[in-house]
């Protein structure tokens, strides 16, 4: 007989086990072993027991968990069962056998006042469902003696039967005993396979997934009538805990507080897939190998198996994309000298004379006072820069079909071609709107056969979210209007106040604090938005979790896509176009004259915007957010179980079973955010990837992060998600961006050709900086829009220049 068949949780010294010397790892509370000579042993079985992974008698393994949360008498009085007596007989009497466990011994107790009605309406929902769940093959047991005072868990076994119906019906595929070769190269090919496996070796996981393979085993949907097709040896191992959680999936009495959670177990055996996971692959010292995809799979399912995948694959291709860029980058900078246009700018005897920034307190000034900003446009924006354009757009479209390839070949080894989705359950919350109208329609005496939520019982909440979305982009239009106002009111005020030498930098100063602002704006709405779209994708009810994901996801990008984005759209697309001229400019308010570019253009603002966003996004929301946010929760966690216990806290987690330290950890939410952070950040790599060249070494440093952040964070700080099974990404596969737009409209690119090809005299460069101003006479000027002080520059201006777009 196998080892989890013999023992149970009695001391080790009175079954005459040796005690492994084993050590809790916090947050994860996987076990590792002290000595190799242990490597042989595939679980502790009393660590298995202590850490709450089985049922009492040692034997059946916990594949799933519902909390509850429950009010004891003051009177120490057990607590009451109702049995409806329409009941069968049979039903009533399985209902009467109470639920093994150390809780609270549930009794008959007639004619007892219940102080709480509430609390025991719940309680009797819980004991007719769990009743349910007996009759459908499962095994239970409750446990409410807990450290977590008010807090009982259900522990749910799914028996071999039970798995066995529920797979067949579920179509699982699963190995079968005959195994078949896979074809391998020949030739040169092999031969170049072989130098590449070892040139990768340092950087692969050492995990046996990983591993190339040679043999593999036919996969066919389980069925009962053909067991002998699989290798059931050993009936524990048959189904692993990933696919017995997806049978066991418990999602019911949810969404009206009858159960607070349900969730399955880590799986925290000795040498699990979990410690693997840990050292393999959430561990920032990794950070240069690739990810074991299989093993993820393995433990989480196909979905986050999937966006592991689709990361790893956009984090591989941002490697020759942030190459390139630097190459532009190095390139602009070793050409910032011989560039003919901005030592034309810079040079002081050209004496060129600009027309003022505002109104009355602005002065005229010199060009040459923009040379250090024409110099650094440069950098960003030279030959280079358009054949970066075209490369990203080509490299987005080779992104995309490598992906679909990738896909194509997990589908393969995951043995997934042949799947399609089945029907979702439908979602507790949607069940319990239904069973509310049903309750409706049953009080008012009418048919209820089967009732659905329709666009009737909808229509409160689409003309909520209709209207919540549009006051939402009205607000993020509105804030960015405000910060146009704050540039033009604060760059005249520091034209009036800065000495002639700090006036060459009001642009640079009021760019920069601009952009900080609209930095702090778009992190602050981006949770908020986030929270919102969820709200508004509750109260539409969907009906199940792939509906409410599709919808959830539709809210978010539109949001976070118009909250990231249209500060940067208006620099890239609208600065400078709706200026007017000298004598005839446009106003806001009539008041606030609308912003021009400087005269190298708007491409340097473009880059000093999209950089501190991107930056300043992937640093603080990203990054920090993602780190601090979990700690911090962690904290105060921490101090309520300090002020609530007087035990030594360390001596207190050590008793705490499996299910308890799960249930601290935080809810899996779904990979939307996850999703959501990557899509945006593709944005700023192609669309804007004309304005800033770094933008994909940026995001792949980010990337590289993102990854063992993400890991770290579904192994340690998240409850155990139920495995989904997948076939693709869905609703995020991303759009094509094409970032040629940027080049067209921010960029002098075009303009320059023109110059060179149709007007200049000796086919160079010269001239083109005073082919592209316009002279204006000053005596022109609208009354009260003169400068006040014309004689700032020493000397009277009679005429003054001006870019014309």
């Amino acid at each position: 007989m196998r080892v989890n068949e013999k023992y149970s949780c009695l001391p080790a010294e009175e079954k005459g086990i040796h005690i492994i010397n084993i050590r809790a790892i916090e947050d994860i509370g996987y076990v590792q072993h002290e000595s190799t000579l242990l490597n042989s042993l595939s679980r502790n079985p009393d660590a298995d027991c202590k850490y709450g992974l089985y049922f009492r008698d040692g034997k059946r393994k916990v594949d799933y968990i519902l909390v509850y949360h429950y009010k004891k008498s003051s009177a120490g009085r057990t607590l009451t069962r109702r049995i409806h007596h329409n009941d069968s007989s049979a039903r009533s009497t399985k209902q009467d056998q109470p639920l093994p466990g150390k809780g609270v011994h549930l009794e008959m107790v007639e004619n007892e006042p219940h102080v709480d009605y509430h609390e025991d309406d719940k309680r009797f929902r819980r004991e007719e469902y769990e009743g349910n769940l007996i009759e459908a093959g499962l095994e239970l047991e409750r446990d409410e003696d807990t450290k977590i005072h008010g807090v009982g868990f259900v522990k749910i076994h799914a028996p071999w039967n039970v798995l066995c119906r529920e797979a067949e019906f579920l179509k699982l595929k699963m190995p079968t005993k005959k195994m078949y070769e896979i074809n391998q190269t020949h030739g040169l090919l092999k031969k170049i396979n072989s130098v590449i496996q070892k040139i990768t070796e340092p950087i692969q996981p050492k995990v046996a997934e990983h591993k190339p393979q040679t043999v593999k085993r036919l996969s066919y949907a389980f069925s009962r009538e053909k067991q002998h097709l699989f290798d059931l040896s050993d009936r524990d191992s048959f189904f692993d805990s990933k696919t017995r959680s997806t049978i066991v999936r418990i999602t019911s009495l949810l969404a009206n507080g009858v159960y607070s959670a349900a969730y399955p177990l880590h799986d925290v055996t000795f040498l699990s897939v979990l410690q693997l996971l840990c050292e393999e692959w959430a561990s920032y010292g990794v950070f240069y190998k690739y990810q074991p995809i299989d093993l993820v799979r393995k433990y989480f399912g196909e979905k986050i198996g999937l966006y592991f995948a689709w990361l790893g694959v956009y984090t591989q291709m941002l490697i020759p994309a942030s190459i390139v860029g630097i190459i532009v980058f190095l390139y602009g900078c070793a050409t910032v000298d011989e560039n003919i246009p901005s030592m034309e700018m810079c040079d002081q005897r050209n004496n060129i004379t600009m027309c003022p920034l505002c109104d009355r307190t602005c002065s005229y000034w010199k060009m040459s006072s923009a040379c250090a900003t024409a110099r650094a446009s440069h950098l960003f924006d030279n030959p280079a820069t358009v054949f970066f354009s075209v490369f990203m757009a080509l490299w987005a479209a080779t992104f995309m079909e490598h992906w679909k390839r990738k896909q194509m070949r997990l589908n393969y080894r995951w043995d997934l071609t042949g799947f399609e989705e089945e029907e979702d359950h439908p979602r507790a919350e949607y069940e319990a709107k239904v069973l509310e109208k049903s309750l409706r329609r049953e009080y008012k005496h009418k048919e209820t056969d089967k009732e659905k939520l329709t666009w009737k019982d909808r229509f409160p909440a689409y003309l909520t979210n209709f209207v919540g979305i549009i006051f939402m982009v009205g607000l993020t239009f509105a804030i960015v209007f405000g910060v146009i106002i704050y540039r033009i009111s604060t760059a005249a005020a520091l034209a009036i106040s800065s000495t002639p030498s700090g006036r060459s930098s009001v642009r640079v100063t009021v760019t920069a604090t601009a952009v900080i602002i609209n930095l702090v704006v778009i992190i602050i709405l981006d949770e908020v938005y986030g929270c919102i779209a969820r709200w508004l994708t509750q109260i539409e009810v969907p009906k199940t979790d792939k509906n409410f994901e599709e919808r959830l996801i539709f809210k978010a990008f539109l949001l976070k896509f118009v909250n990231a984005y249209t500060p940067i759209f208006y620099v890239a697309f609208f600065k400078g176009r709706f200026v007017g001229r000298p004598g005839d400019y446009v106003y806001i308010f009539h008041s606030f004259r609308m912003e021009e570019c400087a005269p190298g253009g708007c491409l340097m603002e473009l880059c000093i915007q999209l950089s501190i966003i991107m930056l300043g996004k992937q640093l603080i929301q990203n990054n920090l957010f993602e780190i601090g946010i979990p700690k911090m929760k962690k904290f105060i966690r921490y101090m309520k179980l300090k002020r609530r216990r007087s035990l030594d806290h360390e001596e207190h987690m050590k008793k705490k079973q499996r299910y308890e330290v799960d249930y601290n950890l935080e809810p899996f939410a779904g990979l939307t955010p996850e999703y959501m952070e990557m899509i945006i950040q593709f944005g700023f790599v192609t669309l804007f990837v004309a304005s800033f060249p770094l933008a994909p070494l940026f995001a792949l440093l980010n990337n590289i992060i993102e990854i063992r952040l993400d890991a770290k964070k579904f192994v340690t700080e998240l409850r155990r998600p139920v495995a989904v099974r997948a076939k693709d990404i869905g609703k995020c596969t991303l759009l094509l961006l094409l970032p040629a737009f940027v080049i067209s409209f921010t960029s002098d690119f075009i303009p320059r050709l023109v110059y060179l090809y149709m007007y200049s005299e000796n086919g160079t460069m010269h001239g083109f900086v005073n082919h592209t101003l316009s002279s204006f006479n000053v005596s022109d000027f609208q009354a009260g829009t003169a400068p006040n002080d014309p004689m700032d520059l020493g000397y009277e201006v009679q005429i003054c220049r001006y870019s014309f777009e």
